[in-house]
């Protein structure tokens, strides 16, 4: 039965305005050309693709849907072809990933973006992700200390915890952009934190976007990886602050004046120097006090 006034055709408009869509988006060239080994793919251009991508997504959300983009990865998609027994020359086996990766993949919410907004943001999350799965597979099977049989993975973080609720306290009021570099197996793990320096610092490290930049300093920490740790303090009417430390063994050791000057105005690739940057005071890193059950160096 249906209410007065309705049709088949209108339910049926209706229902699928709250039937969710996910597209998976071939972001670079090297992805499109591995896709096009299969007959079955249609597009033989990746612009063309692209445009084709972009229509898609103006047209669902016309229909006043909820649309989610996610990356599509060839390698990922056949290593899942060949562990559930589907044939990936297959439409169907294209849609079956997509929803597979709608629910454990990097996804962003499509709310009319144009796709050079989209697509950084979609690969940015799938960085973010990937730099989160890794770390927090660090701490978790770095096992127990020999010394003191304390959980290192767990250890390391708390210690990372504390260490970024002193850092917040200690830098003041402002907008703070922290950024902690780590060496990976085969890569740098990178994470970016945003704080606004008038928040309470334990309300801000409860934030998700802590809890990332918490691992991945905690696997620098639990690795005793050589790694780095930056922050930008900007405020109205005064020069933004630049201070910097490094991470060893565990701790972080501030960083003189010069080193933070020399990081900032040397060219990474070629080593020549660049111009400061007008606005901007270079300031050695602030010591930071340990907590009082802080027995990191004695015990891992």
């Amino acid at each position: 039965m249906t209410r007065t006034g309705t049709t088949p055709t209108n339910l049926r408009r209706a229902l699928r305005r709250e039937v969710p869509s996910t597209v998976g988006l071939l972001a670079d060239e090297q992805d499109f050309a591995a896709m096009r080994r299969y007959r079955t793919f249609p597009f033989t251009d990746h612009t063309a693709y692209l445009r084709e991508v972009e229509a898609l997504l103006r047209a669902l959300a016309r229909q006043g849907g909820h649309t989610t983009v996610t990356l599509f990865d060839p390698e990922e998609y056949a290593a899942w072809c060949a562990e559930t027994a589907t044939d990936p020359d297959l439409p169907a086996s294209r849609s079956r990933f997509t929803a597979h990766l709608a629910a454990t993949g990097a996804r962003v919410t499509y709310t009319g973006q144009p796709l050079t907004t989209l697509l950084p943001e979609l690969v940015g999350t799938a960085v973010r992700q990937a730099t989160w799965e890794y770390a927090t597979t660090v701490l978790a099977t770095t096992g127990d200390c020999a010394t003191c049989g304390k959980d290192i993975g767990k250890a390391a973080y708390e210690r990372a915890a504390h260490l970024l609720v002193r850092l917040l306290e200690t830098a003041g009021p402002g907008i703070h952009h922290l950024v902690c570099s780590v060496p990976a197996a085969d890569d740098q793990l990178l994470a970016v934190l945003h704080a606004d320096g008038t928040a309470p610092p334990e309300d801000t490290a409860a934030t998700e976007p802590a809890a990332e930049f918490t691992a991945v300093l905690a696997a620098g920490i639990a690795l005793a990886a050589p790694g780095g740790l930056v922050l930008r303090t900007t405020a109205p009417d005064t020069p933004d602050r630049l201070h910097g430390w490094r991470l060893t063994d565990g701790t972080l050791t501030p960083l003189t004046e010069a080193e933070v000057f020399s990081a900032y105005c040397t060219d990474a690739r070629t080593g020549e120097p660049l111009s400061p940057e007008p606005g901007v005071e270079y300031r050695a890193g602030f010591p930071l006090a340990p907590g009082p059950d802080d027995d990191w160096t004695t015990h891992h």
